[in-house]
């Protein structure tokens, strides 16, 4: 089957959902609790934020999207990030296929810096984010709890100004 690339629609809501949900349920990548739902992802779409999925055949098996970083305009060239991997596309390259989408859109826009958090032990995210040119900036120590347990989370960012 053929891979592809492309910007998401509000039709890919609840794909999306999934692909999230299961970083939820792994613990793996979100202080999230609750499962999203379709309705929950759809407004993204409505409000303009950009969101890539990459697949095989006509099934999306990773996405990244961004979101306004705050909401003074010093930072409307900020854009935090988010990037997920099913489950069943792991480590085969979607992930990265989204993430250079959402770059190279983000770079279109004139924005000049990505930012995102990620847990330390997912060692899967930061090595696809320093291979993308991300560098990680340090740790929020006991940033918020999961599960009862305080969690630390690195900060990442990639910064396209000059």
């Amino acid at each position: 089957m053929a891979r592809f690339v492309r910007a998401c629609s509000p039709e890919d809501a609840e794909r999306i959902a999934e692909i999230y949900n299961q970083g939820m349920e792994d613990r793996s990548a979100t202080f999230e609790t609750e499962p999203r739902s379709a309705q929950q992802i759809a407004p993204w779409f409505a409000q303009g934020h950009p969101v890539f999925g990459a697949g095989e055949g006509d099934r999306i098996l990773a996405y990244a999207a961004a979101f306004p970083y705050r909401t003074r305009p010093c930072y409307d060239g900020v854009r935090e990030f988010s990037v997920y991997v099913a489950r069943e596309g792991r480590g085969q390259g979607y992930g990265r296929a989204a993430m250079e989408a959402l770059i190279a859109d983000a770079r279109k826009r004139g924005w000049w810096k990505l930012v995102s958090r990620i847990f330390p032990e997912n060692h899967a995210s930061r090595g696809l984010l320093k291979s993308l040119g991300f560098r990680e900036i340090g740790t929020y120590e006991k940033h918020a709890k999961l599960d009862g347990e305080w969690r630390d989370v690195i900060i990442v960012e990639k910064f396209f100004g000059s």
